[in-house]
Order: structure tokens, then C-alpha cells, then sequence
């Protein structure tokens, strides 16, 4: 009986071991990448990059998300790859607060920010102490204030610069009533806005777009123009592994430049 049991353990004991060495080469051998990124524009141009990874051994997950924190959150856990659907000022932001330890491996779009009508069509017809909506994160609130301030709505206290909070709204000639909201939500309220500040992604979803709706669009030489290009952020230390290299190349290839162009003409700008 000793011996029966003394030859089941042995038993036991390598199968658990050629099972962990089989888990362990699955895991290796595992060239699916997945990525973490919002529906549009995100998604869709990762849609375009699968048959371009495919060649090189690749699979390719996308996991959409339809806010700015859990995509990170799971990024920093393991359970993405890497996600796209972000720029770095709010990456940097985020890191800060989250304490945690995510990096740019490549920038690949911007998307201008506009403003867009509401109960206004234009800014003459914005009554004194009209509602303007702006994005409520650190990095795109600042980014709102300032093309607000470019179109001549309010003036920023000297330096402000992309730091600027409502708390630096040094003159406001119309009194307006600067409402900070979670930026998803602002194309759903624009029935009760005079306007609105939108990033490019949610406006896409709701289907507007800054080319052709927008009252005023962020110029192409601004410094947000470059200081806020869609990243593709990974865990710190993997952003040169082989898979991420493979992501961005395919990312920035003249094919995804050319659909980019095309579907969004203008409201998605390539950085490559």
C-alpha cells in the first residue's frame, strides 16, 4: 500500500510539473496582443492593423472601453497588453495619481479639439452666464480653457499655459458659466448647453465631426497639436518588446495613414 501511494504522488507530482511546463510554453509561445482602447477612433483603427500582424505572427485582442481610468488600471494589472485611446499629458497626470507606471511606446494620431454649438450657433448669439461645458480631467480641461481663450471667450492668467484650471480665468467678459463635465457625457447634454468643448473621440461617437460641426478647432501648429498626439501606453520596460515594436510599426504604416485620412478627414490627424 505504501508503495501504491509513494508511485500516485510521484504521479501527481509530474503531472503538476508537465503541466506548469506546458502552461509556461502556451504563455511563450503566445503571440496574441491585446489592447485596451476607446470605440472610436481607437478600435477601428486597430481593426485596420490585424491582417498587417497577422503576417508577422501576430493576434491581435482589442478590449473597447468607454471611460478614461479602467483601460490604465488594467494596463498596470497585466491584463492589457498595451491600450491606445489616450495622450501623454494625461497619461503623465495619471501616473501621478494612480502611482502608477505606465509609458509611451509611440505616438500615433491627434485628434483637434472643437467647440461645438449647442442652444448657440455662434458666439455672438452667447447670452451673459451661458452654460460652456469643458472636459473635467486635469489635461483636457486645461486644453478646453485655452482654445476658449484662442477664440477671444476668456483670457488665462499669464503662464497658465497646459496647466490652466477654471481657478485661472483671469477676465470673463460674458459671465460665462464654465461647467466641468466627464467628457463622455457632454455630447449627451447638449440639448441643455449654449456650447461645448468635446474631444475629438467622443464627438466621433456621437457623431460629429470637427471638421464640418465644430464652431472652432484647435490649429494644426498649436502646442496641443503636439503635446497631445493618441499614444500607445504600456507597463514600463515593455515598451521595446518585440510585440509592441510590431503593434507600432503596423500602427504607422502607410496603410493606416491612408484609412485614417480617408474616414476621418481631418477630425483624426496622423503623427507619422
Amino acid at each position: 500500500m505504501k508503495k501504491i501511494i509513494a508511485v500516485l504522488v510521484v504521479l501527481t507530482l509530474f503531472s503538476v510539473l508537465l503541466t506548469g511546463c506546458q502552461s509556461s510554453k502556451n504563455k511563450i509561445g503566445d503571440k496574441t496582443i491585446v489592447v485596451g482602447a476607446s470605440s472610436t477612433p481607437h478600435a477601428e483603427i486597430l481593426e485596420q492593423v490585424k491582417p498587417i500582424l497577422e503576417k508577422e505572427g501576430y493576434k491581435l485582442k482589442i478590449v473597447v472601453y468607454n471611460d478614461y481610468v479602467q483601460p490604465n488600471m488594467a494596463l498596470q494589472s497585466g491584463d492589457l497588453d498595451a491600450n491606445y485611446f489616450q495622450h501623454k499629458p494625461y497619461l503623465d497626470q495619471f501616473n501621478k495619481e494612480n502611482k502608477t507606471d505606465l509609458v509611451s511606446a509611440a505616438a500615433i494620431h491627434y485628434e483637434p479639439l472643437g467647440i461645438y454649438p449647442g442652444k448657440a450657433k455662434t458666439f455672438d448669439e452667447l447670452k451673459d452666464g451661458a452654460q460652456i461645458a469643458v472636459p473635467n480631467d486635469a489635461t483636457n480641461e486645461a486644453r478646453a480653457l485655452l482654445l476658449l481663450e484662442t477664440n477671444g471667450l476668456i483670457s488665462l492668467k499669464q503662464g497658465a499655459g497646459l496647466n490652466a484650471t477654471v481657478n485661472d480665468i483671469l477676465d470673463n467678459p460674458k459671465n460665462l458659466k464654465i461647467v466641468e463635465m466627464e467628457g463622455a457625457q457632454i455630447p449627451r447634454s447638449m440639448n441643455d448647453l449654449d456650447m461645448a468643448v468635446i474631444n475629438g473621440n467622443y464627438a466621433l461617437q456621437a457623431g460629429m465631426n470637427v471638421s464640418t460641426d465644430a464652431i472652432a478647432v484647435e490649429a494644426a501648429d498649436s502646442e496641443a497639436a503636439d503635446s497631445y498626439a493618441n499614444i500607445i501606453a504600456v507597463k514600463s520596460g515593455n515598451e521595446n518588446g518585440a510585440d509592441i515594436q510590431a503593434l507600432v510599426k503596423a500602427l504607422q504604416s502607410d496603410q493606416v495613414k491612408q484609412f485614417i485620412n480617408d474616414k476621418y478627414k481631418g477630425a483624426v490627424v496622423p503623427k507619422f
